[in-house]
């Protein structure tokens, strides 16, 4: 098992290493200029996705779906992994996480607008899409379909499921004491409870659940940083100088470099809204739009939220916090995290704890759905996509594999999610660079020809 754990941990180590984030940044910056930088039409994006797109074809509303992708890309992640990536590559990483965000919205926005473009109904009406469609319905590519549905089931059951239900359980048991046994119970209870009701009912948690959670936690980022007024504004200098002079922020940073800060908060920022990874896509395939433009759009906002606000607002808290309390020790990222949070009296530690637990949960059902319409991919037989009845197997499969994450150590989970999460990415950032020109046409047709309101012809 150690042999196993080691070889997963190396290979993890070379698919995210500076390859792959040089291709998934590489691929942002490619579609913001291919696609005429479609940042820009973020407020258009914002007030679509609470709008109802009325009469338009899919199985949950354009608001629905961008809750569920938030579901599963808003984590620990967002709290944990910016104060590692602070950590370890000083202030300035998270200048460079903020940076990945803007150019990560045209890669997020290509990945709705493919989705929908190429997406299915199966013989209930029931809407199915991803980078596996359009693998195969746009370049002819079954075989890679295959293995991004393939990576895409594999890694349900590890970032999406066991590794977030131990987070939970070992956070609970910390905590309140409570055995990670029952922790893991709980957890099955609540997941199946949702999840068995298929993707309207995640939706409609999701709905609920997604704004709830993000605006306490951003109320909570806001209160710190009004108890670190005065080191507000240096925090934020303090940020741009470290991101391209780390020496600037001195201590413990005096080893960083830009390279070591800029592989942290890019790695850490593409790692958070998974722009390119092809996981929020078969999602946004199931939206009631009237043409893939307008998904695009809201889809593209997921990565604003994520990371442009909430990952930022993180880093912004943990370096004034920084600037504020120089007795703070910034060597563990989880630690500084607490420590930042503590300062808020009496309900900021408790606050952090309902975050946690709140994005860990809401990561199991967005992933669910994910892990599900890879294998309903894979089951699939006949031009009438007719599938397999194996939906209510996959999610008990998942419930299971929940109570497992709970009282187990997972290492070579960690190490397996993160290799499958890197696998995944490569076939859909083949996707989106060879269908870039349809990208293009699309967003030409609907969005600079002003012809948002035009409902499309689904094959």
């Amino acid at each position: 098992m150690d042999s196993i754990n080691y070889f997963f941990q190396i290979l993890s180590s070379f698919l995210w290493g500076w390859p792959m984030i040089v291709l998934l940044l590489g691929t942002h910056v490619f579609l913001t200029i291919r696609l005429r930088v479609p940042q820009r039409k973020l407020f258009t994006g914002i007030r679509l996705s609470v709008q109802k797109d009325k009469g338009a074809k899919g199985d949950v509303s354009q608001f629905g779906a961008l809750a569920t992708a938030l579901a599963a890309t808003i984590g620990t992640g967002n709290i944990v992994g910016v104060a590692t990536a602070v950590a370890l590559g000083g202030p300035g990483a998270v200048l460079w996480c903020w940076l990945t965000g803007i150019f990560g919205m045209a890669t997020k926005y290509a990945e709705g607008l493919l989705a929908v473009k190429y997406r299915v109904r199966d013989e209930n009406g029931r809407t199915y899409g991803g980078p596996m469609y359009a693998l195969e319905r746009g370049l002819g590519m079954k075989w890679l379909a295959v293995l991004f549905a393939s990576f895409t089931a594999l890694a349900s059951f590890g970032i999406g499921c066991t590794v977030q239900a131990n987070s939970i359980a070992l956070l609970a048991n910390e905590t309140f004491g409570i055995p990670t046994s029952l922790v893991g119970l709980l957890v099955c209870l609540l997941t199946g409870s949702v999840i068995l009701g298929g993707v309207k009912a995640i939706a409609n948690v999701c709905t609920i659940l997604v704004p709830f959670m993000a605006l306490l936690y951003v109320i909570g980022c806001i209160a710190i940083l009004c108890m670190n007024g005065p080191y507000v504004w240096p925090a934020v200098q303090l940020i741009v100088q470290s991101a391209f002079n780390p020496s600037a922020a001195g201590g413990g940073f005096v080893g960083a470099t830009v390279m070591i800060a800029a592989r942290y908060g890019i790695a850490r920022g593409l790692f958070s809204n998974e722009s390119g990874m092809g996981s929020a896509p078969i999602v946004a395939a199931a939206a009631q739009t009237r043409n893939p433009v307008r998904q695009a759009l809201v889809s593209s906002t997921g990565t604003f939220w994520d990371t442009v606000i909430i990952c930022a607002l993180t880093g912004l808290v943990l370096v004034s916090s920084i600037i504020a309390y120089p007795d703070i020790s910034y060597a563990d990222g989880a630690a500084l995290t607490k420590v930042a949070f503590s300062k808020i009296p009496y309900i900021g530690a408790p606050l952090l704890t309902f975050g946690i637990l709140t994005f860990a949960f809401s990561t199991i059902l967005g992933w669910s759905y994910y892990g599900e319409s890879a294998a309903n991919y894979l089951e699939e037989r006949g031009e009438k996509r007719e599938v397999r009845r194996g939906s209510r197997f996959y999610r008990l499969l998942y419930i299971v594999a929940l109570f497992f994450g709970s009282i187990v150590n997972l290492d070579i989970i960690w190490n397996i999610a993160d290799t499958m999460n890197a696998l995944m990415a490569i076939p859909n950032l083949i996707a989106l660079l060879l269908l870039s020109k349809v990208a293009a046409q699309e967003t030409k047709k609907y969005l600079w020809a002003d012809r948002l309101d035009d409902e499309m012809e689904e094959g």
